[in-house]
This record gives C-alpha cells, sequence and structure tokens, in this order.
C-alpha cells in the first residue's frame, strides 16, 4: 500500500479548519480525503501554518500534491506560497487516529474546531472515541476565551 497523508506547509495564519475543507472541496477535492487536521495555537488561535490531509487512496496524491504545491489562491489576502510534503512518521487514516484519540486536544474541554476530523464519502463523521482519558491541554487559556471551563 503507498502512502495517502500529506502535510500542506505555509498556510495563510487566520485560516481555521471550515476554511481549509472549503477551499480543498472548492478545489476539487471533495471526497478525495478522509481526514484533516489543522493545528491551531490555544492563545492566539492562529492556525500553525500546516495541516495533515490523508487521501482516500494512493492515486489521489499526484493531482492532489502538483494542485497545492506553489498554491497561493488563498481566500484571505496572503503572499504565502503553499509546500506539500509527506507526513512523517504518521501515514494514513488509522496512524492520525491512533496519533490523536488520545491527544490532549480530544479532551472535552477543547473546542470542537480545534481537533482532526474524519470524513467517510465527504461527510464528518464521529471521530473514533479515546481508549483512556485525554489529558487536558498544558494552556488553559482557549477555555477562558471560548467561555468554556
Amino acid at each position: 500500500p503507498g502512502w495517502t497523508t500529506v502535510m500542506l506547509r505555509n498556510l495563510p495564519n487566520n485560516y481555521n479548519r471550515e476554511m481549509l475543507l472549503d477551499l480543498l472541496d472548492s478545489e476539487g477535492f471533495s471526497g478525495q480525503y478522509d481526514l484533516i487536521y489543522l493545528p491551531i495555537d490555544f492563545e492566539t488561535h492562529a492556525c500553525l501554518g500546516y495541516a495533515f490531509i490523508n487521501l482516500v487512496s494512493p492515486s489521489a496524491v499526484p493531482g492532489f500534491w502538483s494542485h497545492f504545491a506553489g498554491f497561493s489562491s488563498w481566500t484571505v489576502p496572503s503572499r504565502k506560497v503553499c509546500g506539500v510534503t509527506w507526513s512523517n512518521p504518521h501515514q494514513g487514516r488509522h496512524a492520525h487516529v491512533e496519533r490523536y484519540r488520545n491527544s490532549p486536544v480530544m479532551h472535552p474541554a477543547v473546542p470542537d474546531h480545534f481537533k482532526p476530523l474524519v470524513l467517510e464519502d465527504g461527510r464528518v463523521v464521529e471521530f473514533p472515541p479515546p481508549t483512556k482519558a485525554p489529558r487536558a491541554p498544558r494552556s488553559w487559556n482557549f477555555a477562558c476565551n471560548s467561555g468554556g471551563a
């Protein structure tokens, strides 16, 4: 089986998960990915400038890669030029689910839009539950800023 998880780099820091989903779909990749994770800084609520995207099959990778390597048509003003690399060491939807399901980002106090998403046939489905209670993130500022506990 070939590799399916890529990392999009150099994303605008004011992008959020919904904007990234809209971008992937509007650029013609709806239904071609089954996991997305855009890491967000809990304190600033800014994205960290990269995202993990798992494509549904190795055959979907070349078109995705060539489309987003050098991409700069962001929906927000930005001079950033996207780069694409392989995700390493985690490859595939299962590996990423296992990586994140017990992670602090899945703690109940973390807002949903900060969390990774899994999809089936282009539709968001429930992320597999943790196998142990996730510990709270190191920074609790997000809870204060978002009205959480």
